[in-house]
């Protein structure tokens, strides 16, 4: 519900959860015990994901707000690729980086950041080729989270 009010939200998920010792009423059943119990708790795992948890909350409560109103200028079929955002209200604000990935990679491989300014374009990375973000960056380094360019003309 956060993030469909206009909040940053993160969801933190396990990958590989045992569903005999999660959401089950304690019982045994074909000799196979079920349900949260003390001693199903690796107690040491639970407190690294715990910090975890606080750092990356702490690194999302620190950072800028992500650049709102961003746009993929469509109007012009080229091999460049125009971007533009509305500028940022914070006064510790540094500017802005553009990140962007080949569209087969499942993670932001690139980088550059541009400065205060509320365009960039992207010489000879055609808009079919790569997907791009803007993110916001603070005088600390603290980043946003990031912004995907809808298209405008």
């Amino acid at each position: 519900p956060f993030l469909e009010r206009g909040f940053s939200a993160v969801r933190f998920t396990e990958p590989h959860e045992d569903y005999t010792h999660q959401h089950q009423n304690v019982r045994t059943e074909n000799n196979i015990q079920y349900g949260d119990l003390p001693e199903f708790v690796d107690f040491g795992y639970v407190a690294n994901v715990a910090r975890v948890n606080a750092v990356a909350l702490a690194a999302l409560a620190l950072a800028p707000a992500k650049p709102k109103n961003v746009g993929i200028v469509t109007a012009r079929l080229t091999n460049d690729t125009d971007l533009k955002w509305d500028a940022n209200i914070e006064a510790d604000l540094a500017g802005y980086e553009v990140i962007w990935r080949d569209t087969t990679s499942p993670v932001w491989t690139n980088s550059v950041f541009v400065g205060n300014v509320m365009t960039y374009t992207a010489k000879e990375m055609s808009k079919d080729n790569y997907f791009f973000g803007i993110r916001a960056v603070d005088k600390a380094g603290n980043k946003s989270p990031v912004s995907f360019p809808k298209p405008v003309r």
